[in-house]
């Protein structure tokens, strides 16, 4: 089936910019399901744009994993590569684990009642993106509590794979569970706990290894590998 974006740019910022942020969130946020075609000439002509910035955003994805382009046959949605999420989770729990050490040995109050003010919004959050965003600012804001803010941009430009498995968890599983992860390693960081804290983000970030399987079994054309 081909797919279309039924979406307007914004003539006045850079379009390719644009085009890629939204090609990419639908990819991951599933809008764009694996198998799904996409036309270089047909994007183009629905968001009246030259072929251009369709063509290099295209090839930006592919090297990213969310795209395949095959030659005469046309680019498509691939399935979620199970290799890629777990190269991802096992990445980002190596630099986390030592964020985490680093905020153990003290991390200022005021940073720590932020974490639990973004937890206090997640709650709160009805839309999946916006849990989601939330999500990423948890991390993003423990990194850079820590002077780490660096290894969270290498941690966001690996895991396009893992948040799509993200993304199909959170439709399928209770977000409390999320919360509640995010709650203990506030706790433990507020105790100076460094154990605790280790055991709370590694268990965080392996429940997506042991979520994916239940997901692979409900959505099973989405995976690979």
């Amino acid at each position: 089936m081909q797919a279309t974006l039924t979406a307007s740019l914004d003539p006045g910022l850079p379009i390719g910019g644009q085009l890629l942020a939204l090609l990419r969130g639908r990819v991951i946020r599933g809008d764009l399901a694996p198998g799904q075609k996409l036309s270089e000439a047909g994007l183009a002509a629905e968001l009246g744009i030259s072929r251009q910035p369709v063509r290099e955003a295209f090839i930006r994805l592919a090297e990213e994993g969310l795209l395949e382009i095959w030659p005469q046959r046309g680019t498509v949605v691939p399935r979620i590569s199970v290799k890629g999420v777990q190269d991802a989770r096992f990445v980002r729990e190596a630099i986390e684990a030592d964020v985490i050490r680093l905020a153990a040995e003290g991390l200022p109050e005021a940073a720590l009642d932020a974490l639990d003010g973004l937890i206090a919004a997640q709650r709160k959050a009805r839309e999946i993106d916006a849990f989601m965003m939330l999500d990423d600012q948890f991390h993003r804001a423990l990194a850079e509590a820590v002077g780490r803010g660096f290894a969270w941009s290498v941690v966001a430009g690996l895991k396009a794979q893992l948040d799509r498995v993200r993304y199909l968890t959170i439709r399928q599983f209770p977000r409390d569970s999320i919360i509640a992860d995010h709650a203990r390693i506030v706790k433990a960081l507020r105790r100076r706990d460094a154990k605790k804290a280790d055991r709370a983000i590694r268990r965080h970030l392996n429940n997506v290894t042991t979520d994916m399987r239940a997901i692979a079994m409900a959505f099973p054309n989405h995976f690979r590998d």
